[in-house]
């Protein structure tokens, strides 16, 4: 059997017109996969930028917090952003702190019948970063908490 010019051709040169053809279509399946998402959303062997994924890490929890001014929090209604401000009483005048900022209110739970001269204040639901929710418990039991409207 004789084999045409074609065959010598390809033989001499070692299969490199092969080699580049598939080559060619090797690239355009990646560049095809990276545009439909089929790579997780990024080429395969790039690594994740900085700071990805942090958000989903940040684990939210409800946080029950009890604001000393009750008509305070009678404003607030379920979608609200406020900032939590702590304030402490010392010798040398007053101390407030932003305990927590953009908290979200979940709730509002009816006030309980209570004698507000006592200055029991008002519950409010948050919805914040789990950091954040230990930041408010500690606040709580070492001064009054008060919301301001974001």
């Amino acid at each position: 059997m004789r084999y045409g010019p074609w065959r010598r051709r390809w033989v001499r040169r070692g299969g490199r017109g092969l080699a580049a053809g598939l080559a060619l279509i090797a690239a355009a399946v990646v560049v095809i996969v990276a545009d439909t998402g089929g790579g997780g959303g990024r080429a395969r062997g790039h690594p994740a930028p900085a700071g990805a994924g942090e958000e989903r890490r940040a684990e939210r929890v409800t946080a029950p917090v009890r604001i000393a001014d009750g008509a305070t929090v009678r404003l607030l209604r379920a979608g609200d952003r406020v900032d939590v401000v702590a304030a402490q009483e010392s010798a040398a005048g007053g101390d407030a702190r932003v305990v927590a900022r953009g908290a979200l209110v979940t709730e509002v739970p009816e006030p309980e019948p209570v004698d507000e001269s006592a200055g029991a204040g008002a519950l409010v639901v948050l919805s914040v970063p789990r950091a954040t929710a230990a930041r408010l418990v500690g606040a709580s039991t070492t001064g009054r908490l008060a919301v301001t409207l974001c």
